[in-house]
C-alpha cells in the first residue's frame, strides 16, 4: 500500500468535491463536460424540498455540512458548493468556512466564483438573467451591488413557486437561456451574468458573446473555473465564453473577499 499511497488512476491531476440541491440535473454534467484530462468530479447531494422560500435555503443549507463530512472522505483537492441562490441568500463567508473546517481543503460556492469571475473579466456594469422568484432576484441584486457591481437590468422566469417548478428550471432549453440573455442586456452592460448552477447554459456562452460582443458569465462555467484556478489549474478551455479561455491566473479566496464596505455592513 506505501508504494500507492499517492496513486490514482483518476483525478491524478485534481478532484473537485461538488455539492449540488438534490433537484440539480445540470451542473453535474455541464462539470463534466467541461473537465480536462485528469480532472474528476465527486457529488454529494443536499437535499432541497418545496418552493423557494428563504427557510427552504437555510434547511438545505444544513444538508450542505453532511454532504461535505462525506464529501471529506473522497479526499478531494478542493470542494464547491453549486447553488448560487443558496450561497446569496445564506452567507456565503459561513458556508465557504464551514466546507473548509469539515473537509480541510479549498473551498468556494457559486456566488463567490461569480464574483471572483467577474472581478476577473473587469466587469463593473452587469446585465443579470435568473429563473429565480423575486425574493431571491432581490437578494443577487443587493448581494452583487454589495460586491462592488451595478446591476443595469433584471431579466427573472420567476420558477420556484411550487417544488415543481423548482425542478423545471433544469428543463429550461437552452435557446431560451441565450433569448433571456438577449432580453437583459442594456447598451451601459459590460458583461452578461446568467444565474441558477440548475440552467444549460454552456451550450450558448459562446454565440451569446459572439453576437453581444461581451462577455457571459454563468454559474456552472464560473464555478468549475474557480476549481481549476484553486488547484492552480492553467488549463485553457475553448468555446465557452472568454472565462475559461483567457483568465487563466491561479485565484485564492482572496478573489471573492467581499470589499470593504461589504465587510463594514
Amino acid at each position: 500500500m506505501k508504494a500507492v499511497a499517492d496513486y490514482r488512476p483518476y483525478g491524478w491531476r485534481g478532484k473537485i468535491g461538488l455539492i449540488v440541491p438534490s433537484t440539480n440535473t445540470i451542473n453535474e454534467p455541464e462539470f463534466w463536460r467541461l473537465a480536462p484530462k485528469g480532472v474528476t468530479i465527486h457529488t454529494g447531494r443536499a437535499t432541497l424540498l418545496g418552493k423557494a422560500t428563504e427557510e427552504s435555503y437555510f434547511r438545505m443549507a444544513e444538508a450542505v455540512k453532511v454532504a461535505a463530512d462525506d464529501l471529506a472522505t473522497a479526499e478531494v483537492d478542493v470542494v464547491a458548493y453549486g447553488c448560487t441562490s443558496g450561497s446569496i441568500v445564506c452567507s456565503l463567508q459561513d458556508i465557504v468556512a464551514d466546507l473548509q473546517q469539515r473537509t480541510k481543503v479549498p473551498a468556494i460556492a457559486t456566488a463567490g466564483a461569480v464574483v471572483a469571475a467577474l472581478r476577473a473579466l473587469g466587469a463593473r456594469k452587469v446585465a443579470v438573467a435568473t429563473p429565480y422568484v423575486d425574493f431571491v432576484n432581490d437578494s443577487e441584486i443587493k448581494f452583487l451591488k454589495d460586491y462592488g457591481f451595478e446591476v443595469t437590468s433584471m431579466h427573472g422566469l420567476r420558477l420556484g413557486e411550487t417544488q415543481e417548478e423548482r425542478r423545471g428550471i433544469g428543463r429550461v432549453p437552452p435557446e431560451h437561456v441565450y433569448r433571456m440573455a438577449l432580453a437583459t442586456d442594456r447598451p451601459d452592460a459590460d458583461t452578461i451574468f446568467i444565474s441558477c448552477t440548475n440552467l444549460a447554459t454552456i451550450d450558448v456562452i459562446q454565440q451569446i458573446e459572439t453576437d453581444l460582443g461581451k462577455p457571459v458569465v454563468t454559474s456552472n462555467q464560473s464555478c468549475f473555473w474557480a476549481c481549476l484556478r484553486m488547484l492552480g489549474l492553467r488549463d485553457r478551455i475553448e468555446g465557452h465564453g472568454r472565462l475559461l479561455s483567457e483568465c487563466l491566473d491561479p485565484i485564492t479566496m482572496e478573489s471573492f473577499a467581499p470589499p470593504a464596505a461589504a465587510k463594514a455592513a
